[in-house]
């Protein structure tokens, strides 16, 4: 099987309005970049986004918020996006809010095969609301189901041509616990290799869990926040 494609829009072909899409990085740290673009450029609508954030106004997901492609996110934080806030405030963005562990959880039990498990963490708050409750020895847990998606979308440092991935520090981040929960699940690398050039101990994610991947381009690596002070003489 030939899961090698030569663009990011070549390896979206079948995304369509109402798809339901993993995307990794955190902030903007291990975005797939190619394949947002990608997603913007073809201007599929009514979207569901499952990531830690939104990017900013400018970056990242954020793109698909300027063109309005996004009818709903699923995310644990969203304070660096103003048209986030504009567009939830004035009722055109559904919005989940999940906590970050859970949201990571929640997406890792979907790729295990796990239907749905139980936590304290948001037990007794608005995150409870509408969901079924349990104590275990003292402990009351909210039931929370798996999460997970028509499409993944992941960024990594390299990857081999049979979709076997490593990621590079903190980009690690979301991206390899998506990658085991999509449906079909494309990777964009910074570096595509032949297979047998990657040291097996050193695969974060199987390739069994990749259909697709292309090396992507151009490449921005964005910052939300940048704060620097002037060196002492």
């Amino acid at each position: 099987m030939n899961k090698v494609f030569e663009t990011a829009a070549d390896a979206i072909f079948d995304v369509e309005d109402g798809a339901k899409i993993l995307s990794g990085g955190f902030g903007l740290c291990g975005n797939p970049e190619n394949l947002i673009r990608a997603l913007a450029d073809k201007g599929v609508q009514d979207l569901t986004v499952i990531s830690n954030n939104c990017g900013t106004d400018e970056y990242g997901l954020g793109l698909l918020l300027q063109s309005r492609q996004i009818k709903k996110m699923i995310s644990s934080y969203v304070g660096e996006n103003k048209n986030f806030e504009r567009q939830y405030l004035d009722g055109e963005l559904e919005v989940e809010l999940t906590p970050q562990g859970t949201l990571a959880e929640r997406i890792r039990a979907a790729g295990a095969g796990i239907r749905a498990f139980y936590t304290p963490t948001g037990f007794g708050t608005e995150v409870a609301e509408g969901k079924e409750t349990r104590e275990f020895d003292g402990t009351h847990c909210v039931l929370e189901r798996a999460l997970n998606a028509d499409f993944a979308f992941v960024k990594a440092q390299k990857g081999d041509t049979h979709g076997n991935l490593v990621f590079h520090a903190t980009a690690r981040n979301f991206n390899p616990i998506m990658a085991m929960a999509g449906k079909v699940t494309i990777a964009e690398v910074e570096e595509l290799v032949e297979p047998g050039e990657i040291d097996p101990d050193q695969i974060h994610t199987p390739g069994v869990f990749v259909q697709r991947i292309l090396k992507g381009e151009n490449y921005e690596k964005w910052i939300e926040q940048r704060t620097t002070r002037s060196r002492e003489d």
